[in-house]
């Protein structure tokens, strides 16, 4: 068997795995997978039940890199770098940013160290999009030291958007310019984008921030913390568990954290979680074309932006104001187009495609030979 890449992108409530043939190209996996569900009644118990069954599946004397996804690279790491144990002991010390997340990524870098002990492995951060996004962008309105000392946005799901732009420049048929990316999923965010480069993200200094999500708040009034805790009596540790775990769409609606299930339900809390997303989603539309002074192309990714038909459609009438016009038979039918042609905004629905970025970035950084796109 010729030499192999493995990507592992270990996320909340997923693990997706994909396997590349470096000699025959990176934009295209040989073999791919998913373990979906993690924690819930029909998933594995926990992440490391769902690695270990990824791991039984893959050719271990073949595979000569592992790239990952790391979702906070903090200050330090503004583009993928090599692992070795100071970058994982650096990357661990981020854990508090990102509860949901960073322990599932190490989970998985640990994991393929014991499973491939000497094979290179590589961390691509989903932070490292943003780092060239304007500074006044990056800033809290809070003294500089505290900016000097990390607390600045950081922006997310940067992976993700360095697909879809990557996408959107090989498609001559799209409109240059001003490009608004958003990757709704059971983590949700929206990134403003100028001819490729970032402006601008709905999420800040941890994935907490911004829209609403499966279990995290989104957006909160910063007093709302001091509120629960001074006032109400929880510790930091309860405060995080009620953001982190049982918030978003779960706890306004009462009933799940799966957008699947809330659009198959009929009760007032899951349409209560519904609107409430759709019109957070509406606000950040109008606030990312604001960033990026007007609006060319919106484009949908993720699991809710790329299936669920009718929220789009709902965003997409949301926003007539701004000139949107919904093609519905092409909504309906998942066109790679979703918008009217009398629309001012050209709106796609694109699969974001994270592990061909983090296989490019893991080739390159490890010198395994890659074959031309």
């Amino acid at each position: 068997m010729p030499d192999q890449l493995l990507t592992l992108n270990a996320g909340s409530s997923s693990i997706k795995y994909a396997l590349f043939d470096p000699t025959a190209g990176l934009a295209k996996p040989v073999l791919t997978g998913q373990v979906d569900g993690i924690g819930t009644r029909s998933g594995p118990a926990n992440h490391e039940a769902a690695l270990a069954s990824v791991l039984l599946r893959l050719p271990p004397d073949s595979i000569r890199a592992v790239g990952h996804r790391v979702v906070h690279g903090g200050a330090l790491f503004g583009e993928p770098r090599a692992l070795d144990d100071d970058v994982l002991a650096d990357i661990e010390a981020l854990t508090p940013l990102a509860p949901l997340h960073q322990p599932h990524n190490l989970a998985g870098v640990h994991a393929a160290r014991l499973a491939f002990p000497g094979v290179p492995q590589v961390a691509c951060f989903d932070t490292a999009f943003h780092r060239d996004a304007p500074l006044v962008n990056q800033h809290f309105a809070l003294p500089e030291v505290w900016f000097d000392r990390g607390i600045r946005r950081y922006g997310f799901h940067g992976l993700s958007y360095e697909s879809i732009v990557a996408q959107l420049a090989a498609d001559p048929s799209v409109p240059r310019g001003r490009v608004v990316i958003a990757h709704l999923g059971n983590g949700a965010s929206m990134a403003a984008v100028r001819d490729g480069r970032p402006v601008a993200t709905t999420m800040s200094f941890s994935p907490l921030d911004g829209l609403p999500m499966g279990t995290r708040c989104g957006r909160l009034d910063a007093a709302v913390v001091l509120h629960l805790i001074r006032q109400e009596g929880l510790s930091v540790d309860q405060v995080s568990q009620l953001l982190h775990r049982e918030s978003g769409l779960l706890g306004l609606s009462g009933v799940s954290s799966d957008m699947r299930e809330l659009l198959a339900a009929d009760n007032a809390g899951a349409r209560l979680a519904i609107d409430y997303f759709v019109e957070q989603v509406l606000r950040e539309l109008a606030g990312m074309a604001a960033a990026l002074r007007g609006l060319d192309t919106l484009v949908f990714t993720g699991g809710i932006g790329e299936n669920a038909a009718a929220l789009r459609a709902r965003i997409v009438e949301g926003a007539a104001w701004m000139g949107l016009r919904l093609d519905v038979r092409g909504n309906s039918c998942r066109m790679p187009r979703i918008s009217a042609h009398d629309s001012r905004v050209d709106v796609r629905v694109l699969r974001t495609n994270e592990e061909s970025v983090i296989a490019r970035h893991t080739a390159r950084i490890t010198g395994l030979h890659a074959a031309s796109p």
